[in-house]
């Protein structure tokens, strides 16, 4: 009997449907899958066959393919001609969840304009970094983040209702015809910085192509081992400005004729299973802090016999809560595996099936077709396998760079064209663990935190002396943001006041929920850097 391996081998081989071979990808050889795309106009084009069949449900509107075509190629023209967009500008998306985002993500990329994902999270100094730092021409905005951008020199248009006016007057249009590159820039994604600032990670049509590619090799997989995939509608609950949903559900649906189901608003348990029960939601691609709820709910008054597949992303998970999942919903977690990667890698960098799990709870797996991945130590030369050190990724899924940033994205390339993670990690055999996510970073409900982000914001108020920012466990959402205080003389700090202080100038994800204000200086190492793990938090 045929294992995933051999099947790989031989749907990879010259000749075959996911052949793949070396070519030359920003001057180092890598492989790539030789029939692919070149660019995600060619998706968009190829999606009107799928016809009446439904792309995108929420709520309040469900779209069909042929029918979001047709939205997408007005909202295009009414870009171009009302706006003047053109490729290369940028059009920037600051809404929650809704379907006008995709729609607004697929009109702007036709035009070979560049999409900008801000976080619907930022707090107003945020949004006005990334507005910044991208000048987009046109902000998509629904109500709550519109007057984050007023007077921000782009044209901002209502999502909630400019937008659908804008398609009607602009009805009956043609899609635009423009010339993309394999190589030109498609989206920009934000990820926390080190240094307090977002970075704007830049991915490529090449990329989010090579991302889809990864997605039907798997599915023909799947097909080859007696799992065809049909019939599928995923629910789609993590945030568009992320990879998760952006890359590896909303695009790839499009792509292969599968429905996208949006579940409207903050994260509710109760309201998610009867949306899947509701809608016969068949896969949910979930964030660790989303199936913890998960189990601790009382599933006996839904019916979730529609979820045939779960899989865990953005953040790593535990082996209690796997096994917890796979009591609580066994025709799903039969079928748990789960992936290694980050915003910079665009998608999956590495994935571990369900019986690499079962045989070892810790690993990531091993790297995906076209990806390589290694653990080096400093000076970035290869370590033998279980010596710890930090992973470094390349193939055609690690991005451009981050977009106006030559300083970090430098900082962040090895030689030959290897991106250098920050995470640390041991490879054993090929297969790989994780042992901690980029040095110092938080990790919150499947949302990155760095700490210096923070301590930059809470070192401004007059009153702190100086302060840091740790990660704490916390059952739910798996790491809670902390914050060890120290008080000029004569001021009068509490949590009170230095919530209000963060509140207006950070997300409010990485304001800190645990606090210990005091006057103690910060221990410190014997080169004058904090020791963190001397804190006592909470």
């Amino acid at each position: 009997m045929s294992n995933r391996y051999d099947v790989i081998a031989r749907l990879t081989a010259p000749g075959e449907p996911f052949e793949i071979r070396t070519e030359m990808v920003h001057g180092h050889e890598m492989s790539v899958f030789r029939h692919r795309q070149q660019s995600l106009l060619e998706l968009l084009d190829a999606s009107r066959l799928f016809g009446d069949a439904e792309y995108v449900v929420s709520t309040e509107h469900r779209i069909s393919f042929s029918e979001h075509y047709r939205m997408v190629a007005a909202l295009a023209a009414a870009l171009r001609e009302r706006y003047g967009v053109r490729p290369g500008d940028r059009v920037m998306l600051l809404s929650a969840n809704r379907p006008e985002w995709i729609i607004g993500f697929w009109a702007a990329v036709s035009l070979g304009a560049v999409a900008v994902g801000g976080n619907s999270m930022w707090a107003a100094p945020e949004v006005a970094h990334g507005v910044e730092l991208t000048e987009p021409v046109v902000v998509l905005a629904d109500e709550p983040r519109r007057g984050l951008v007023a007077g921000c020199g782009a044209a901002v248009i209502a999502i909630e209702d400019e937008l659908w006016s804008l398609i009607a007057e602009f009805d009956g249009a043609a899609m635009p015809q423009v010339d993309v590159a394999e190589d030109d820039a498609a989206v920009i994604l934000f990820t926390s910085g080190t240094t307090g600032r977002a970075k704007g990670a830049t991915h490529s049509h090449r990329n989010m192509i090579a991302a889809l590619w990864f997605h039907l090799l798997n599915d023909a997989i799947a097909a080859d081992l007696g799992h065809p995939a049909t019939g599928r509608r995923y629910l789609l609950a993590t945030p568009l400005f992320h990879i998760a949903a952006l890359h590896n559900l909303a695009v790839i649906r499009l792509a292969v004729g599968d429905t996208a189901v949006i579940h409207l608003g903050r994260f509710d348990i109760e309201q998610v299973l009867a949306l899947i029960e509701s809608e016969r939601v068949t896969n949910w691609g979930a964030v660790p802090t989303m199936l913890h709820r998960l189990v601790e709910a009382d599933l006996s008054g839904f019916d979730l016999s529609s979820l045939a597949n779960v899989s865990v992303s953005s953040a790593p998970s535990s082996a209690e809560l796997k096994a917890r999942l796979r009591e609580a919903v066994p025709q799903a977690a039969k079928a748990f595996g789960t992936t290694y990667g980050l915003t910079e890698s665009s998608s999956a960098a590495t994935l571990a099936t369900p019986a690499e799990l079962s045989a070892d709870p810790e690993t990531v797996g091993g790297a995906v077709p076209t990806m390589q991945v290694r653990v080096c130590d400093h000076a970035d030369r290869p370590v033998p396998d279980g010596v710890e050190g930090e992973v470094h990724i390349r193939g055609p899924l690690v991005m451009l760079g981050y977009w106006r940033n030559p300083e970090a994205t430098a900082a962040g390339t090895a030689s030959d064209g290897w991106f250098r993670t920050g995470d640390l990690g041991v490879m054993n055999a090929g297969r790989l663990r994780i042992c901690s996510r980029r040095s110092d970073l938080i990790l919150r409900g499947g949302e990155n935190i760095y700490p210096a982000e923070v301590e930059d914001q809470l070192t401004q108020h007059p009153g702190v002396a100086e302060c840091i920012v740790v990660g704490v466990p916390d059952a739910d959402m798996g790491q809670a943001v902390a914050a060890v205080v120290v008080a000029r003389p004569g001021a009068e700090l509490d949590e009170e006041v230095l919530r209000a202080h963060l509140e207006p100038r950070l997300a409010r994800y990485k304001i800190p929920t645990e606090w210990r204000i005091g006057t103690t200086p910060l221990p410190r190492n014997a080169t004058g850097k904090v020791n963190r793990r001397e804190l006592e938090v909470g």
